[in-house]
């Protein structure tokens, strides 16, 4: 069944006939993924929704946003889904969806995984470039953990993942003002680490190498030289499930044979 609710789509599909196989009813989480729509947002989706967890997801894509959505609740009908279309690169989407998500509930995972590459040289980069980069991939996950942190801090409890990259540890060729954005990325999450310390929020940064996804298809690279998206996926949940006391700082995760 498709429902609409103040102009978003949402999906929500019950049964009586599905039962799950040692799954606490009390363990659903609200899980927050930006860039949702496909790869290794699309990977973070799938990985919660198959136990049953409620997801919000976002992306500027609408139609990709949808087919994902649809195709993972088939896949896993005890999970419910909510999606927006915006733009988080705009500070009002960014707004806008952070007070759409804390309408349904706080969340309790937080998946900062939008971001955009656009490969340059600083000497050389169309002008923009930048605070195109910048805008995308740090201002959208420090504007929306902004909004969506009292509430958490309030519980004294939750989980922030912020997607970084290998990019944000090593300078390369051709990464120009996307390395310097991912750079400044792991910078706000270490910071946010430890201002979240007291309120018992864990903060991880994740840096992925190369992950077969739609932007490799068609590139030439051997599939098998590189990660699968559901591998960096598995990590992250993996970490989000750990006891209080415990927090994955950093996960660092790279194809077997090193990056490209």
């Amino acid at each position: 069944m498709k429902c609409e609710k103040q102009g978003h789509r949402f999906y929500v599909f019950r049964t009586s006939t599905f039962v799950p196989i040692n799954y606490p009813q009390n363990s659903i989480m609200n899980i927050v993924i930006t860039g949702a729509s496909k790869g290794l947002g699309k990977a973070f989706a799938k990985q919660y929704a198959a136990t049953g967890n409620t997801l919000y997801l976002c992306s500027r894509n609408e139609k990709q946003l949808n087919e994902t959505a649809i195709a993972t609740k088939e896949q896993y009908p005890l999970c419910t889904i909510y999606t927006m279309a915006v733009d988080l690169s705009i500070k009002e989407d960014v707004m806008k969806f952070g007070a759409w998500c804390l309408g349904f509930a706080v969340p309790d995972i937080l998946i900062n995984n939008a971001g955009r590459f656009i490969p340059g040289s600083v000497h050389s980069e169309e002008e923009g470039v930048l605070e195109e980069m910048i805008g995308t991939n740090l201002y959208s996950a420090y504007h929306l953990t902004r909004i969506l942190l009292p509430g958490m801090m309030e519980r004294m409890q939750g989980h922030v993942f912020n997607i970084c990259s290998i990019a944000s540890l090593q300078a390369y060729s051709n990464g120009g003002s996307y390395s310097i954005s991912k750079f400044a990325l792991l910078g706000f999450s270490k910071n946010l680490r430890e201002e979240m310390k007291p309120y018992g929020i864990k903060v991880t940064s994740v840096m992925p190498g190369a992950a077969y996804t739609d932007s490799w298809i068609g590139s030439g690279i051997d599939e098998q030289r590189i990660m699968q998206a559901d591998d960096v996926a598995r990590m992250v949940y993996a970490a989000s499930q750990l006891s209080p006391q415990a927090c994955v700082e950093e996960i660092v995760i790279r194809p077997q044979l090193g990056d490209l």
